[in-house]
C-alpha cells in the first residue's frame, strides 16, 4: 500500500503542535516556582548548538524516516525560523536595545512592535524552528523530544527570568504587554 505523504506532512505538523501545547502547559507549571541556579546562564544560542548535536547523536541511534519532499520541508522550515529570528533582532536594533539573553536588565525600551505584536520571544521561536528543521532534516522522530525539552528549558530559565527583569524595569507597560501577547505564539 503506497504512503500518502500529504497525510504523513499533515500527521507531523498535528504531532509538532501538540507536543509544543503540552511543552508550554508543563513548563507553565513552573512559573509560581524561584528560577535556581541555571537562570539565565547559558545563552540560547549555546543552548541551540546543544540540541542540534543532542539530535545528530539521537539521529545515529534510531531510525529515520524519510518522504519525498523533506528536504525541502526542512530547508523552507529552517528559512522560517532564521527569517522570524532575524525580525526580532532587527526589532531590537531599531530601538536600540539589547538582544543579549543573559542581562534583561540592560534593555532600554519595550518592543512591543512588529513581530513583538504577536510573540513577546519571536527569536526563540525561531531558534525553535530551526530545530524543527533540523530534526526534519535528520528525520528521526525522537530528536523532536529535544525541542519539547528546549522550550521547557527556555521557559524555566531564560523567559520567566527575563519577563521578572523586564517587568521591574518597566512597570505596569511591561505587565499589559504580558496580558496582551502570548510568550510564544
Amino acid at each position: 500500500m503506497p504512503i500518502d505523504h500529504s497525510t504523513l506532512e499533515l500527521d507531523l505538523a498535528a504531532t509538532v503542535r501538540f507536543l509544543m501545547s503540552q511543552c508550554l502547559q508543563v513548563s507553565d507549571l513552573f512559573s509560581g516556582v524561584q528560577a535556581m541556579s541555571l537562570a539565565l546562564k547559558i545563552p540560547p544560542l549555546a543552548l541551540l548548538l546543544l540540541s542540534v548535536a543532542a539530535m545528530a547523536a539521537l539521529a545515529k541511534l534510531v531510525n529515520v524516516f524519510q518522504f519525498a519532499s523533506q528536504p525541502v520541508a526542512a530547508i523552507v522550515l529552517l528559512s522560517l525560523g532564521f527569517w522570524v529570528a532575524a525580525i526580532g533582532v532587527y526589532e531590537f536594533n531599531r530601538v536600540s536595545t539589547t538582544v543579549n539573553p543573559r542581562n534583561p536588565e540592560a534593555s532600554s525600551s519595550l518592543v512591543d512592535s512588529g513581530v513583538y505584536r504577536f510573540s513577546r520571544n519571536p527569536m526563540y521561536v525561531g531558534l525553535v524552528l530551526c530545530l524543527l528543521a533540523w530534526g526534519l532534516w535528520l528525520g528521526q522522530g525522537l530528536g523532536f523530544m529535544v525541542p519539547v525539552i528546549f522550550i521547557v528549558y527556555m521557559n524555566y530559565f531564560q523567559i520567566i527570568p527575563e519577563e521578572r527583569a523586564l517587568l521591574a524595569s518597566f512597570g505596569e507597560p511591561y505587565g499589559a504587554y504580558l496580558s496582551r501577547v502570548r510568550r510564544w505564539v
